[in-house]
């Protein structure tokens, strides 16, 4: 699913111009992208949260010049789904 998708359907069920619901969705991630650049994690009860994880230093390999190089430690953003979402995804997709 897109965006656009994701926009549309939220238009057709709550009867908002797709504009607003443009400008809302947009909003939306502009805030949780600033709040996690920010270092401040962003929880949404019985969906998940989204978070700064920290990844440790640690040795790597160029494989094309087969040589190891140091990758340093750093910061990345991740998704942590809450257990009902877990669980509602477990139970109604098929496993392919």
């Amino acid at each position: 699913m897109t965006k656009a998708e994701i926009v549309s359907k939220i238009s057709d069920k709550l009867g908002i111009e797709k504009g607003d619901v443009q400008a809302t969705v947009e909003t939306f991630m502009e805030e949780v992208k600033s709040s996690l650049e920010g270092g401040d994690n962003v929880y949404l009860r019985g969906f998940g949260s989204f978070i700064v994880k920290t990844r440790a230093e640690k040795t790597g390999r160029n494989i094309s010049k087969n040589t190891t190089i140091k990758i340093p430690a750093h910061n990345i953003p991740a998704f942590k789904p809450a257990k009902v979402f877990v669980e509602g995804v477990k139970s109604n997709v098929r496993v392919k």
